[in-house]
């Protein structure tokens, strides 16, 4: 449990180090909450789902799990789905590429800073 945690802190120094000095992992955060938010509206909207359905299913399917408990039923809706599917799962690569990029580059640039103090 505790690595769970230590994971947790992890991810959180990652992200506030992508805001504060990376503007690509900014616009990528940026793109991801508003597809998130986009889908989301149109899935109430057009699907009448709940709120929490529709964040759940706009999520489900930019992570690619799909587990298929929720589907569009209206041609619109499924047209849409297949559109942002596209949109949201090139975006969360993307976005998952930087985070493991500024991983990498933090663990390699701490040793170099060592070696010169």
């Amino acid at each position: 449990m505790i690595a769970f945690f230590i994971n947790i802190l992890r991810l959180g120094r990652i992200f506030y180090r992508g805001i504060k000095h990376d503007s690509e992992f900014r616009f990528l955060l940026v793109f991801i909450l508003l597809l998130l938010t986009g889908s989301s509206l149109f899935y109430i909207q057009i699907e009448q789902w709940s709120p929490l359905d529709a964040i759940y299913f706009s999520v489900m399917t930019m992570a690619t799990v799909g587990y298929g408990d929720l589907v569009p039923t209206t041609n619109l809706g499924k047209i849409f789905t297949m559109v942002y599917t596209f949109l949201a799962i090139g975006t969360f690569v993307a976005f998952t590429a930087k985070i493991v990029t500024i991983l990498f580059y933090n663990r390699i640039k701490k040793p170099l800073n060592k070696k010169s103090d």
